[in-house]
């Protein structure tokens, strides 16, 4: 990718943060096998997310002015994720007090419901949420705003006076430049984007900014999660030999007790 352009004006961009349960947490599946239990469950930024917090932050730095908002839908238990994004260096903060559910249109619309009163030319969120899995929200959020939108974007640069975005996407077997005009949204993946650490410095301002709640918009969710279950456990393993000596007995279980090859 080219280096920053130099001319380019103030920037605002608004990055959206889920809360997840942390992926090195033992997941447990509570009562009624519906949802899973809280129990000692440790909650985290979606990693996703961060890599956009980190996009966010480094474009508003490489522009000179600017203000970058983390807005997240949730609960109370929400506001340490966006005290999390305050004290890696977003400016203020807005917290969209509702329920989040398993349908990514209805949290589109939510989103965008409280987007659209705030002026911004960049949208940036993770490529998915780790905890459902669905990568939608980024695109649907997109459409509803009207706006141009890249997915799985690794990299990406304002052009032209920030009239323009050039992104990289991280597509099978290479990588696609796209050029996109502002405003947009873009959904980040793992590449250019690596999140920084807090300072002390950051955690103790991160107290002083501001910390915006807004109630959410009443959006039915059409999607309903009847059960979860646990993937089953692994059988055990077969011991068959060492080296090239093993390779005939390999290929003899493959071909004759797998039909494999």
């Amino acid at each position: 990718m080219p280096s920053w352009r130099e001319d380019v004006r103030k920037v605002n961009i608004i990055v959206c943060v889920k809360r997840v349960p942390d992926t090195g947490t033992r997941i447990r599946i509570a009562r009624g096998g519906s949802a899973i239990d809280p129990e000692g469950l440790r909650h985290v930024m979606n990693p996703y997310d961060e890599f956009a917090l980190e996009a966010g932050l480094r474009t508003r730095e490489a522009v000179g002015e600017g203000e970058v908002t983390a807005v997240s839908l949730g609960d109370a238990q929400s506001e340490e994720t966006l005290r999390a994004a305050l004290a890696l260096g977003a400016d203020r903060a807005i917290l969209i007090e509702g329920t989040v559910t398993h349908d990514g249109l209805a949290t589109a619309k939510v989103l965008a419901s409280v987007i659209e009163e705030d002026r911004a030319e960049l949208i940036l969120l993770g490529k998915k949420a780790v905890d459902d899995d669905q990568e939608q929200v980024g695109p649907m959020l997109a459409t509803l705003l009207g706006w141009s939108c890249a997915s799985a974007v690794s990299q990406f640069e304002l052009e032209g006076g920030h009239g323009s975005v050039r992104c990289a996407r991280a597509v099978e077997g290479g990588t696609q430049y796209v050029r996109l005009p502002l405003p947009s949204v873009l959904t980040i993946t793992k590449g250019a984007f690596e999140p920084r650490f807090a300072s002390m410095k950051g955690i103790m301002a991160a107290k002083r900014k501001p910390l915006e709640r807004r109630p959410a918009k009443a959006v039915a969710s059409r999607l309903r999660l009847r059960s979860l279950e646990l993937p089953p456990e692994r059988s055990g393993g077969e011991f068959i030999g060492e080296g090239a000596g093993a390779v005939p007995e390999l290929v003899r279980i493959l071909r004759d007790e797998e039909g494999l090859i």
